[in-house]
């Protein structure tokens, strides 16, 4: 019989938001992929998991596949992780859950934290409807058209972006609809939380003399 890949989320910042059905799967699965093996090693060491890992990301996840199903039909257990939260969220563990089901190889998710759930919640927008569109462009034509049919939606918007591209973003959402209320989410369960919640332009201003610093969730 072949082995099972379990999707298992993992704490967003703050080591205690993981569950412990998540903890006793780590322990028990032969293998565990994860997008980085030294942020890995921070929760694994926290919680005393001596589980081999090895490294599952965007750049080889192409060449690592295979041989994570070959090793799944051999029946191996295997874990996947991110960096934090959930796997098959914007990232690779998507594209292996696909291939995995192809092959008939059992998926099962174990749940946790996310981060966009975790904004939305905070965020004091609508919850009964909302969309999320991950990543946005890093074509600033093709992201402006993004965004223009994103401002028009009537439900609730949650998107990713980078500290390295948040002013951008904001900047085309500014040029679009500068009064939008946006509500910018960063370092969520952690030391420096912060949540802002300012118009369009007010936000852009902001951070534009504030260093942007951390993943972001923007809401709007």
């Amino acid at each position: 019989m072949s082995g099972k890949l379990y999707i298992v989320s993992t704490p967003i910042g703050n080591l205690e938001d993981i569950t412990l059905r998540a903890l006793r799967v780590l322990k028990e699965v032969d293998l565990i992929a994860a997008e980085d093996t030294r942020r890995a090693g921070v929760l694994l060491g926290h919680y005393g998991i001596g589980t081999k890992t090895f490294s599952f990301y965007s750049h080889n996840m192409k060449a690592r596949i295979p041989g994570i199903i070959g090793s799944l039909k051999e029946g191996k257990n295997i874990a996947v992780i991110t960096d934090s939260g959930t796997p098959g969220i914007s990232d690779p563990g998507s594209i292996l859950i696909r291939e995995c089901l192809k092959e008939d190889v059992r998926v099962e998710h174990i749940p946790g934290a996310t981060a966009l759930i975790s904004a939305l919640v905070i965020s004091g927008k609508n919850t009964d409807s909302f969309i999320f569109d991950g990543f946005l462009s890093v074509k600033r034509g093709k992201r402006y058209k993004q965004l223009e049919a994103l401002l028009k939606e009537e439900r609730t918007v949650v998107i990713y972006e980078s500290p390295h591209r948040i002013v951008k973003t904001l900047q085309d959402i500014a040029n679009i609809d500068p009064a939008r209320e946006i509500v910018a989410a960063r370092e969520l369960t952690k030391k420096f939380e912060e949540v802002l919640r300012l118009p369009a332009d007010k936000m852009l201003e902001h951070f534009t003399v504030t260093e942007p610093r951390g993943e972001f969730v923007l809401v709007f």
